[in-house]
């Protein structure tokens, strides 16, 4: 009875998120240029998501509720110590090095910052309040700043997504979202001010990556090279130019899309993204289903953060959004990002768990 119930969960989820990982580990080898010891890193990786998912299933959504204040503010403190003593690589300073991981904690913020909101809404009024809605911005305001300074705008960006997903998911007026937005674009000019020349440079590339093809405009020309001429059914795995001639940059990681798209072609894009879909139509079904407020604003916060992180990154590699770097989601080579998304479908496993066991 007890492996009944620790072993108990949602297979449309596990198996469709499965195929994804299935996928990631085919396309990776190729990507990597057969490298048996990226393969072997990455797989370990995979095993981890997978038990953490599990693990993580098991939990009642009460709990993890009443922790939700807990965990945001622990996360906000971890991203601060990043900020001290953080590891620095490619010019960020990200990760921290615990000696035999290294991990990014701001992945760790797409989880709390949704959660904490969402908690904030559990019990509000629908629709919300208009003082409530500037409590909810100084959650995500705080988190997103401190991920800005790294600096990773692709992280902060998402933060920023996930909590606009939880507050629309709660309820919000009109009038108060035209507000938000009217302030959201008198800040522009103030943000633009705030970024660095290289994130500038590449906002400016995405509307002409030709005026610089050698420098800013590279990772877009070569990427939309190597979609563009993938045809219907691709190039054949192991058999793309673009990639395996080092013609496409960071080819494990951020634009590990292009790599796919080139060896599997028009097919094997509609395939990918009709999986992406699959996962996150599941999750807003089981958010719909949800049997109280909190969980019903937090599966449907997750599972629309999941899909925006695909299309961020499908974008930026075909170029109509500027290269921040975020990766494909279960695909791209890395372990924190991929470990987090699998936790939060874990919690969105507990969920309809529990509305099972209660049936």
């Amino acid at each position: 009875m007890f492996a009944g119930r620790v072993f108990r969960f949602d297979s449309v989820l596990f198996f469709s998120t499965g195929m994804i990982l299935f996928c990631g580990v085919f396309i990776l080898f190729s990507a990597s240029g057969g490298s048996t010891e990226i393969l072997f890193h990455q797989g370990i990786r995979i095993a981890i998501a997978i038990i953490v998912m599990l693990g993580v299933a098991q939990i009642d959504p009460d709990v993890i509720r009443r922790w939700s204040p807990a965990i945001y503010l622990v996360t906000v403190l971890i991203l601060m110590l990043v900020l001290a003593v953080g590891y620095v690589g490619k010019g960020a300073q990200r990760w921290l090095d615990l000696g035999l991981v290294r991990f990014q904690p701001a992945e760790l913020m797409k989880l709390a910052t949704p959660m904490m909101v969402a908690w904030l809404f559990a019990n509000a009024p629908i629709p919300t309040s208009l003082g409530r809605l500037m409590v909810a911005l100084t959650i995500v305001v705080i988190p997103a700043g401190l991920v800005m300074v790294q600096p990773d705008l692709g992280t902060a960006v998402m933060l920023v997504i996930s909590a606009i997903c939880a507050v629309v998911l709660a309820g919000i007026r009109w009038r108060h979202l035209i507000i938000l937005t009217a302030a959201a674009a008198a800040a522009l000019p103030f943000l633009w001010s705030q970024l660095r020349d290289y994130q500038k440079d590449r906002i400016l590339a995405m509307l002409d990556p030709w005026s610089d093809p050698l420098g800013m405009g590279y990772h877009t020309i070569q990427a939309q090279i190597a979609i563009g001429s993938a045809g219907v059914s691709g190039k054949g795995w192991f058999s793309g130019s673009q990639s395996h001639l080092d013609f496409v940059p960071e080819r494990s990681t951020d634009f590990i899309f292009a790599v796919f798209a080139e060896e599997f072609g028009f097919v094997g894009i509609i395939v990918l993204l009709g999986a992406y879909l699959l996962v996150t139509g599941r999750c807003m079904h089981i958010a719909y289903q949800a049997q109280d407020h909190y969980c019903r604003i937090l599966a449907g916060a997750l599972a629309l953060t999941f899909f925006f992180y695909v299309f961020v990154n499908v974008g930026m590699v075909s170029g109509i959004l500027p290269v921040v770097g975020v990766p494909l989601p279960l695909i791209s080579y890395g372990g924190t990002s991929m470990i987090t998304l699998m936790a939060a479908f874990g919690i969105i496993m507990g969920m309809h768990r529990r509305r099972r066991l209660m049936a």
